[in-house]
């Protein structure tokens, strides 16, 4: 399905309306009348967001020197010929929605060429990535993750218990450490469970007790979904009411991760599914006994990607994963 409006400006609401819903939708920001064209797309299945900005004659898009930003040229309705702007990087989409603005408002309202407004909105954010910033994306999805496996554990063992074992946020190698099981739980917004490993330990069982990995994906929630303040706000409550002397080492643990209540929030996620299994059989990992082997003991940190896609869950897991919600 594919809609249209007209303006200047974009809330993020909107668009992530859209992307819950998994529409298409193009959203004109120049008047129809000035040149050139400037358009916010949102791609047919709600998984991408774009700038295109039409294209002078002769005049080529400009180069993109960062990573997670491309910029190629694209033909629309009877050959016009529009520079795309997107990002590689689905769990920054709520950010580079703040980019492309940033660079249309200088191009409509400012007048500025796309290659000046593109290389003035690179620069100014570039000046801010040297400042201290609020969670990213990623880390903020990452601690719903981490947020939602609490609730769970919740239940099971109740807030004491489930509170007490969220030992990450203190420095250790594992997320969770229950009674009888570590639990590891790594959360990604992409289409395949790649998950970023943090140093050679993370994986490495602790001696008489068993890892467990849970891979988590989150999707765009819409309407329907949650945002981490409301997920945060929602665990208080509920430590509050049952076990309100685990208040301040729950509001301790939230506070480690990053999270603090005056950071703007209004990204909304659900679950999409979930696998748990035993991170000594099947899911692919550095440890201290494969680098001595390789000769390369002397290795004391890394990060590294691993790939779960595609892994059964183990049988046997302690703590039952399906149908996981945020709370």
């Amino acid at each position: 399905m594919t809609d249209s409006r007209t303006g200047s400006t974009l809330a993020w609401s909107t668009v992530e309306h859209y992307l819950g819903e998994g529409l298409g939708v193009s959203y004109p920001l120049s008047d129809g009348q000035s040149r050139p064209v400037v358009s916010y797309e949102i791609g047919d299945g709600g998984r991408d967001i774009a700038l295109l900005v039409e294209l002078d004659k002769n005049r080529q898009p400009p180069r993109s020197t960062l990573p997670a930003v491309r910029i190629d040229q694209v033909l629309v309705g009877r050959g016009l010929r529009m520079a795309r702007i997107r990002t590689t990087q689905v769990a920054l989409m709520r950010d580079f929605h703040d980019l492309l603005l940033t660079v249309a408002d200088r191009i409509v309202a400012q007048n500025r060429s796309l290659d000046r407004a593109f290389a003035e909105a690179v620069n100014g954010w570039s000046s801010l990535l040297g400042r201290r910033r609020d969670m990213n994306a990623q880390r903020r999805i990452g601690l719903l993750g981490e947020i939602s496996i609490l609730a769970r554990l919740a239940e099971t063992y109740g807030w004491d218990a489930a509170v007490a074992s969220w030992t990450g946020p203190y420095g250790e190698e594992h997320d969770f450490a229950l009674r009888e099981f570590d639990l590891e739980v790594k959360t990604t917004a992409t289409e395949r469970r790649r998950h970023v490993i943090h140093g050679i330990g993370q994986l490495e069982p602790v001696p008489g007790r068993p890892l467990w990995f849970a891979s988590l994906r989150m999707t765009r929630g819409g309407a329907g979904g949650r945002t981490l303040a409301e997920s945060v706000h929602a665990v208080r409550e509920s430590v509050t009411e049952r076990a309100p002397a685990i208040l301040s080492r729950l509001d301790t643990a939230l506070e480690r991760s990053g999270w603090s209540a005056d950071q703007p929030d209004d990204e909304r996620w659900t679950p999409r599914d979930e696998a748990l299994v035993l991170a000594g059989e099947a899911v692919p990992r550095l440890t201290p006994s494969i680098l001595a082997a390789a000769t390369m003991e002397r290795i004391t940190a890394l990060r590294y990607e691993t790939d779960v896609t595609g892994l059964a869950p183990s049988p046997g897991a302690p703590v039952d994963l399906s149908g996981l919600r945020l709370p």
